[in-house]
Formats: C-alpha cells, structure tokens, sequence
C-alpha cells in the first residue's frame, strides 16, 4: 500500500488528507490499530527519527513523548531511583529497560505529555505496553510489537488506541520537499550525525566532560533536532528533563525549558513527594496540584480552603525561599542549544537550574561574554559548529 487516507488535516476543515509515497512504493509503515490522523503521523514519523537516532548514537534502548511536532520528553534508558518511579507513578509496575525509557520520557513533564505520541527504539513489550495502557496517549510508533503488547494495546480507548508499526531499515530519500502557501520548497535531509565527536572545542577553562555529560549532551543535541526552533533542552541522567521550543527569543527558550526543569526537580523534594493526598486522586489531577503547590499560586490555593479537594489534611506552604534552597542543591545538568547563545543571560538562567555543562554553536560576536559568563560559574561548554534548526 502507497497511502493512507486521512479524516482531515490539521484541522477537520482541512480535506481531503492523505499520507503516501511519490514514487509509488510501500508505505514503511502499517497500522496495527486504531486510525492515526494527520498530526499523529507528524508527531509519529518526527518522533522516530529521534528515538532510532538516540538509540544509534548512545546504544541504549530510547523513547519519546510528542506533542504538537516537538518532543514534551525524551530518554535513553538509564535505571529509574525509588524517588523518579513515584513521581513518574510507575513504582509498582515491572519496567524493562524501554518501558523505563519511556517512563521517563513521559515524566519529566507530565502536564504537557498528557494525551502524547509515545515513540520507541525497540519492540513495544508487555511492560511497556501497561505503562501505556493507563495512561492518557494518543498512539505509539515502534519497529514491532510483542503479540501480548498489542493484545494489551488492542484494549486501549475502546479498541481504538493508535498502534503504528515502522519498517526500521526504511531510509527516506536524501532530498525533501514541502509545500507552502502552493509553493514547493526543497532540502536536503538533515542527515548530520551527533556524537562525542562534536564536543571536542572546549572554550572555556574548565574542559571536564565526563562521559556521562558527554552521553547527556548528546540525548540534549538529538532531541534539538527534532524539535521546533527555537529550542533549548536541559538533560540529566540520559533524559530530558525541560524542553523550550518554538520561542522567537533565546533567552524566553532557556527560562522555559529551565523553569521545567526546576518542576521536575521540586517534585523530588521530600515536602512534595510527603504531601497528604487523596486515595482517589487520579493521576492528572494530582500533577496538576502539584504543579499548582510548587509555584507561588500555592499560598492563594491553599488560603481559598481548595486543598480540601485534594488533600487529606491542610499541607503546609511551600514557600518561595524553600523552593530556592531546594533548587540550589540541584547539579549534574546538561543543556543544549540549537544556535548560538547571544548574550550571558542564558547561561546565567542555565545556572540556576544546575547546569554544568552546555553544547551550543558558537559563531556570537558576543562569544566572549557567553565563555566569560560560564567561566563564572566554573561550566565547561562546547562549541559544536552545527546548527540545528527544524521547521
């Protein structure tokens, strides 16, 4: 089959809609289950890429979490603490190395993986196949599937869940083309390869990657590639933990991806992880009480009597300066960029986020400030050269 009838587009206006191949040849992908629409393929086919390329660069089974073409998450599997299973709510479920990728893909920014597009390296198995049948998703893309995962899968949303099979040996053609307003523009594939090998210019005194800011670096780079410009990616522990895309400013990229990456680690402060809730909370709520309780709309919540709604019992304020002090124990953090850093202030917003370590371009006339300013705070940053807009 060459393709794929659609409801509609973008949006249900949108008709007719399609997906298939030009030159006549196979779809390289076959559904399982369900009826993908048009942006689910997007998410679906960006979402590969990013997964198989993880996969290829690190040798680690990956995952993503999309939403709306740009990764909410994205991991490689690293074992998962007793801290990460609870508040990624997986602490009584058996995780196999994918089905823990994809945990953490999914957790490190809950509120915005909410209903995603799940993307893995390897064959969906069983305990991935639960993870993903409790909670909110679209659909799933992966290279196969266990016949007990798709049995499992075959039950979500009423037998509707999206299940889509990919040919992983399938590699598109080396030119692409896309239409606008009738217009068709044409590229070449971003087929620049990402690895250690683009972290050797080390301009600032402190030129310490260890391997594991090596690995983070490059889980932060690849995911860039495949998310919306302009995008900023923090990475801890093989896995993204704040994603800022599509900001028409830099700066507003790294306090957004930043301001995500506090989230994920006020999360783990024992004052958060001890809070008294509900037996019947479900789980978007309480993401959602919690995303409320770590921010400064705790003190008016709480003084409006609301946490009666969640709580068992009145918590106490999380307070701004407790916050901070929290987040100042926070280190080990990787970030990336997909163009140069202007202006100091990134890395100075980086900082407060733990971050020690950054690839970036290079190429500011400002360079100077920016090494000034990571020299400041004793972070080792290379220059990559590349850059990695996606539109």
């Amino acid at each position: 089959m060459n393709e794929l009838a659609l409801k509609y587009g973008c949006n249900p206006n949108q008709k007719p809609s399609r997906i298939f191949m030009k030159d006549g040849s196979a779809l390289p992908v076959t559904v399982l289950n369900g009826k993908p629409g048009y942006i689910n393929f997007l998410d679906a086919f960006n979402s590969w890429q990013l997964v198989k390329e993880l996969k290829a660069a690190t040798g680690l089974p990956a995952a993503a979490s999309f939403k709306h073409v740009s990764p909410a998450g994205a991991a490689v599997y690293t074992p998962l603490s007793d801290t990460l299973k609870k508040i990624y709510f997986v602490d009584d479920l058996t995780l196999s190395p994918i089905a823990s990728a994809y945990a953490a893909a999914r957790g490190a920014d809950r509120m915005s993986s909410y209903g995603d597009w799940a993307a893995l390296s390897d064959i969906c198995d069983k305990e991935t196949a639960t993870l993903l049948a409790r909670e909110v998703s679209d659909g799933v893309i992966a290279p196969g599937y266990t016949e007990e995962a798709l049995e499992i899968l075959k039950t979500k949303r009423k037998g509707n869940y999206n299940v889509v099979q990919i040919d992983p040996d399938y590699v598109p053609a080396p030119i692409e083309h896309k239409d606008v307003f009738g217009i068709t523009f044409e590229q070449g594939r971003n087929e620049l390869k990402i690895d250690s090998e683009l972290l050797k210019e080390l301009p600032t005194k402190n030129k310490n990657l260890t391997e594991e800011a090596k690995r983070d670096l490059i889980v932060s780079l690849i995911t860039l590639k495949y998310t919306q410009s302009n995008s900023v990616c923090y990475v801890k522990n093989g896995q993204a933990i704040g994603v800022g895309a599509g900001q028409q400013s830099r700066v507003h990229c790294t306090r957004l991806a930043g301001n995500k990456a506090d989230n994920w680690y006020l999360r783990q402060c024992p004052k958060v992880l001890n809070l008294p809730f509900k037996k019947d909370i479900r789980r978007p709520d309480r993401d959602n009480t919690i995303d409320v309780y770590i921010s400064d709309e705790c003190m008016d919540v709480l003084a409006d009597g609301q946490w009666e709604n969640f709580f068992t019992e009145k918590p106490e304020i999380f307070t701004r300066e407790e916050r901070r002090a929290w987040l100042d124990t926070m280190s080990g953090v990787a970030l990336g960029s997909d163009a140069f850093f202007p202006f100091g202030d990134n890395i100075e917003r980086a900082h407060k986020s733990g971050v020690e370590f950054i690839a970036q371009p290079g190429g500011s006339i400002r360079d100077d400030n920016v090494i000034a300013t990571c020299d400041k705070y004793n972070i080792a940053m290379a220059f990559t050269g590349i850059r990695l807009f996606h539109h």
